[in-house]
């Protein structure tokens, strides 16, 4: 069992050859990247890639990134060869970005023996570690066995009820123009501003080139937007980035969070739900 839910890259490069352990690599560009998927694509040695839009989202959903359910996600990572001993590390290739929201699915299916990487692929190319040309991994069907955890996951019905409760906050993970409604959001269909009475934390402030700043800052950080230790609620645009909220409050030693799974793509669209500047 990891001790935190982060590890470094040289921790990763001494046990890469470890009995129980897969790593993911749970790449995403972000919404309206130029980015295209590139034939000089690297992974690190011996990664699976856990596909989170296509396979471990509700694609059925109206908006992107939706959880799936229990059974569903417990399919999907028997597929990928994931047993109940498994012991997890996931990155992705921009440090951390979409890395953390896959973390946080395994602790809403009430798996905890997983870790994100630190600084992820970059971080693990500057230490000229081993990579590879990604490739299909031939592996047996494991047995994975999800135990759903409502508790880390909001609905739009909950975060609605949640702005007159005066011991909830909800904490938007964009960018602080997108929070104020300064700046389009990147879907045209979506409205600008926020939820009423939340308070903005921009992930990118948990973040030091490419890696989680460290334990002291991140309670600081937190302290400074939550003094009084209200439960908190996590939000963004798709659910991506208020996971790396998420990990930064579990690092932080908070364990009294949810992530808002639809986020502002979903409140943003929906015409009778009110908005703040």
């Amino acid at each position: 069992m990891f001790q935190k839910p982060i590890v470094s890259v040289d921790w990763l490069y001494h046990h890469l050859d470890d009995e129980n352990l897969i790593v993911l690599d749970a790449t995403l560009p972000k919404v309206n990247s130029k980015e295209v998927t590139s034939t000089d694509k690297k992974q690190i040695k011996g990664a699976a890639f856990f596909d989170i839009k296509n396979t471990f989202s509700d694609i059925r959903a109206p908006f992107p990134n939706t959880a799936l359910s229990s059974k569903e996600f417990e399919i999907c990572a028997r597929n990928l060869g994931i047993d109940n001993s498994a012991v997890l590390v996931v990155y992705d290739d921009l440090g951390i970005y979409s890395s953390p929201r896959v973390w946080w699915m395994f602790q809403l299916m009430g798996f905890a023996n997983i870790a994100v990487l630190d600084g992820g692929l970059p971080a693990w190319k500057a230490k000229n570690y081993p990579i590879q040309n990604p490739k299909e991994r031939s592996t047996k069907k494991g047995d994975f066995t999800a135990s759903y955890q409502s508790i880390k996951i909001k609905s739009t019905a909950d975060v609605l009820l949640a702005i007159g409760n005066p011991s909830i906050l909800t904490a938007d993970a964009r960018s602080k123009a997108r929070f104020l409604g300064t700046t389009p959001e990147p879907r045209k269909e979506v409205r600008s501003g926020h939820i009423p009475h939340a308070v903005n934390l921009p992930y990118t402030t948990l973040l030091e080139q490419g890696e989680m700043k460290d334990e002291e800052d991140l309670k600081n950080i937190f302290f400074e937007v939550n003094p009084t230790k209200k439960e908190l609620i996590f939000s963004c645009g798709t659910g991506i980035t208020a996971c790396i909220l998420a990990l930064g409050a579990s690092l932080s030693g908070i364990d009294n969070y949810a992530v808002y799974d639809d986020s502002w793509t979903a409140w943003g669209s929906t015409p009778d739900l009110p908005i703040s500047f």
